[in-house]
């Protein structure tokens, strides 16, 4: 554990790394981790079916899903898809986002990527559970979507129903250092995008006609905001519906972004809210900087995380919680006029994932294989 003088060195680093937008006054409320899983392998992911059974469902990178009930998990995998999942890197199975019926229909959708039957790519698969109350699915697949992947790491991964119904999609530029495709400022590619699409319409999917680049030419009408590096883990406030967005930077800085349709945040003309490509001298005309940043003297790698709207902690309501991966620690956003940036706890944990339950209380998902989560310290 960190000695005391290193987390204060930590917390005003943290505060500096908002560029002059922060006070060093930020109070953050006290908070501990509490255990209530471990033995898991490789978790990357924590979310609930929205069916009111209480069950929390863990994604683990070789690709299993498990389910906790009661902070129990259960023996037998709720779906088992390891022979179609390429664990390498940072591939492997990333997500799984419940449709919003689900207690109707049973759907569910998994983020993956796979060597397996062809070239390197990302998959979006359609599964369905019947009756939806099981905790065994079957594993027949409709592929929605395949993404091709030029290499083997900044996939993005992430799966979410936004509060529209839509399904958001997370994907990085493609891998490699420094974005040698520009991916991430290209219109006419997928990669290093968030993208909206309809899996009520169309086949295999349909396009909502409100995205922002329905129409235009040689542009991929998926799209909801571009520029992104590595957009590992995003979310919606409950309350407010703001996209909070944690992107991985490159060598220097992380970022969280509050993302708007057809946007443009930046990479590779930008890391964080400095000049990348050019590294000097760059524009940032028509760019939206981010919400916050770090700098790698605090950090390596960010995991974005939620809006507590929670009721066990009111100190923390209306706050967002986001941590990094390399170092443990984990910080809050408050305010909005500007935001401004604390250190809310130091831990040991490998912040892959947060996680939401259906009361909006909050959980940490440690790589090492232990869900925690978040309470009051007493």
């Amino acid at each position: 554990m960190r000695s005391l003088a290193r987390l204060l060195v930590i917390g005003t680093a943290c505060l500096l790394g908002l560029t002059g937008a922060l006070p060093a006054t930020a109070q953050a409320p006290a908070v501990q981790l509490q255990r209530i899983a471990h033995g898991l392998i490789h978790p990357l992911q924590l979310t609930h079916a929205g069916d009111g059974s209480g069950r929390l469902f863990i994604v683990e990178q070789r690709g299993v899903i498990r389910v906790m009930q009661d902070e129990t998990i259960l023996p037998t995998p709720f779906l088992d898809i390891r022979d179609r999942v390429t664990e390498r890197s940072e591939m492997g199975l990333l997500s799984i986002a419940f449709h919003p019926l689900y207690t109707s229909n049973g759907l569910f959708y998994v983020n993956y990527t796979t060597e397996l039957g062809g070239p390197r790519r990302s998959v979006i698969a359609e599964y369905r559970a019947w009756p939806p109350s099981g905790n065994v699915v079957d594993r027949t697949e409709r592929i929605v979507l395949e993404i091709p992947q030029p290499y083997t790491n900044h996939n993005g991964g992430l799966n979410l129903f936004g509060p529209d119904g839509m399904l958001y999609i997370g994907l990085g530029d493609g891998g490699s250092g420094g974005d040698p495709q520009n991916n991430g400022q290209r219109l006419n590619t997928l990669l290093g995008k968030i993208l909206r699409i309809n899996v009520d319409s169309g086949t295999p999917y349909g396009i909502p006609p409100d995205n922002p680049f329905v129409g235009k030419q040689n542009v991929r009408p998926e799209i909801w905001a571009y520029g992104f590096r590595n957009p590992w883990r995003f979310s919606f406030d409950r309350k407010t519906q703001k996209l909070f967005v944690g992107d991985v930077g490159q060598n220097a800085w992380e970022e969280v972004d509050i993302v708007e349709p057809g946007r443009n945040y930046g990479w590779r003309i930008m890391e964080g809210r400095h000049c990348y490509n050019p590294p000097s001298g760059c524009s940032t005309s028509g760019l939206r900087l981010p919400t916050a940043e770090y700098g790698h003297d605090v950090g390596c790698s960010v995991t974005g995380g939620y809006v507590y709207r929670g009721t066990t902690m009111s100190e923390l309501r209306g706050r967002y919680l986001f941590g990094d991966y390399c170092t443990g620690l984990i910080w809050i956003l408050s305010g909005g006029g500007p935001w401004t940036m604390s250190l809310l706890v130091d831990t040991t944990a490998q912040v892959s994932s947060f996680g939401e339950d259906p009361a909006g209380e909050l959980y940490v998902v440690d790589y090492g294989g232990r869900i925690y989560k978040i309470v009051p310290s007493p």
